[in-house]
């Protein structure tokens, strides 16, 4: 059928899905027969005996099973992708950046383009890993699932349609997807080339933070995310499946295409999130507030308060506060910071950090404002002033990140990013200012 780009809204419902009147079974999960000569298959993203308000599964119904392959999976070249145990090179403790990645010169698909720049964790459901993808190919036959980890895609330059067994979802800069885990899939550029940043988690998926003592309203609203309505494809021929399993790529020939769900319903579901919708809570009175106030979605780990991995963005907004050092101060955190530009310029940097590239600031690595940021916010006139032209992010881990071998060894590794510090001399008077 023709793709329709229609969208059910709300995080975490339940959805129901049918691009045929009458697929979904009338109130009875696996039918003796279902509707059309279909199959019933669940798709399970926790385990059976989750609360109920944790457990994550949809039934699918489709024209054949997903264990159909006319061959075994054998193992493919995986490039520049990597996974854990993320442990190619010793993490040092310095502060990182790289420029960014350029669009390959030759055909490069999703699966193709996809580079690990560093990853956390060292096996188990735990940690997470930064990928930039840089493609100029359309999937074509290839379809992809990643039994690993859930794919958090933040585009950049160029869009990307995504053709899941859910239905289609066309992702711009400027907005979020989410594919979860085993969720099999295209990602094609929507024009000729695209790139953009993947947050693979391999922790607890991804879901709204608490809001605490903010309230019931702010951040990210639960109404504004969107799954794609059922849209299914009735093809045979010659396909290839890749799947990302214990850190290596598989392949398997099928002779049907994978995106054959009728109909479907459930709460484990691709979904997307457009960044402009974000309710920024931000300081009015003094002082700069802590970057959690920024977070979109978090990954929780078994302590509490502790994320394993938390998506956070710095978009436009109002800075205001008083008799203050306005942009993020000097720190040192117990979480790791992989940071990326999707638009515009970050307010802590003035020159080096650009859209595409990226920066890591590993636990305790000390880091914060450059010398040209911290001379100009401290004599400015601390009048209202919006923050117009920038949508920074990052992706904050718990665990270090580990980066790859391509990482520090690329060209794109600013060797001088340490001197963006360099004329923060010491103003030390002895006296009160």
């Amino acid at each position: 059928m023709t793709p329709e780009l229609k969208y059910l809204r709300g995080f975490g419902n339940h959805f129901a899905s049918e691009a045929l009147a009458g697929a979904l079974p009338a109130g009875q999960n696996s039918p003796q027969k279902c509707p059309f000569g279909l199959y019933a298959e669940q798709l399970s993203g926790s385990s059976f005996t989750m609360p109920r308000g944790q457990n994550l599964r949809s039934w699918l119904y489709r024209i054949r099973p997903s264990v159909s392959h006319s061959s075994r999976f054998h193992q493919i070249d995986q490039r520049l992708l990597r996974s854990q145990p993320f442990n190619e090179c010793v993490a040092p403790p310095d502060q990182l950046r790289w420029d960014p990645l350029p669009v390959p010169a030759e055909p490069a698909d999703f699966v193709d383009g996809l580079t690990t720049m560093a990853g956390s964790g060292y096996g188990g459901y735990r940690g997470c890993a930064a990928h930039i993808y840089a493609v100029n190919k359309p999937m074509g036959d290839r379809f992809f699932y990643d039994a690993d980890g859930d794919l958090l895609i933040v585009p950049e330059s160029g869009g990307l349609v995504l053709r899941t067994e859910f239905g289609v979802i066309t992702v711009e800069p400027g907005e979020i997807a989410v594919i979860q885990r085993g969720i099999r899939f295209q990602a094609s550029p929507k024009e000729r080339q695209a790139r953009g940043y993947v947050c693979e988690n391999y922790g607890l998926p991804f879901r709204l933070p608490d809001l605490g003592p903010i309230g019931s309203n702010g951040l990210a609203n639960p109404r504004d995310f969107q799954t794609p309505v059922a849209c299914f494809e009735e093809r045979d021929g010659d396909f290839e499946l890749v799947a990302k399993y214990e850190g290596h790529l598989f392949q398997a020939e099928i002779k049907h295409s994978p995106l054959d769900v009728v109909a479907w319903h459930g709460n484990y579901a691709p979904y997307k999130y457009d960044l402009s919708l974000f309710q920024a809570v931000n300081t009015v009175t003094f002082d700069h507030s802590d970057p959690s106030i920024f977070t979109v979605l978090t990954s929780p780990s078994e302590v509490a308060g502790l994320a394993n991995v938390d998506f956070v963005i710095f978009p436009p907004r109002w800075s205001v506060a008083e008799h203050s050092f306005r942009p993020p101060y000097f720190h040192r955190n117990i979480m790791s910071e992989f940071m990326g530009l999707v638009r515009g310029s970050y307010e802590a940097k003035q020159e080096g950090f650009v859209p595409g590239g990226a920066s890591l600031h590993n636990c305790m690595s000390a880091h914060g404002p450059d010398a040209q940021t911290y001379q100009r916010a401290s004599g400015a006139e601390l009048a209202p002033q919006y923050l117009a032209d920038t949508l920074a992010f990052m992706f904050e881990c718990s665990l270090p990140f580990h980066p790859t071998r391509f990482a520090l060894t690329t060209g794109l590794l600013q060797s001088d990013y340490l001197s963006c510090w360099e004329g923060l001399e010491a103003g030390f008077t002895g006296k009160r200012s």
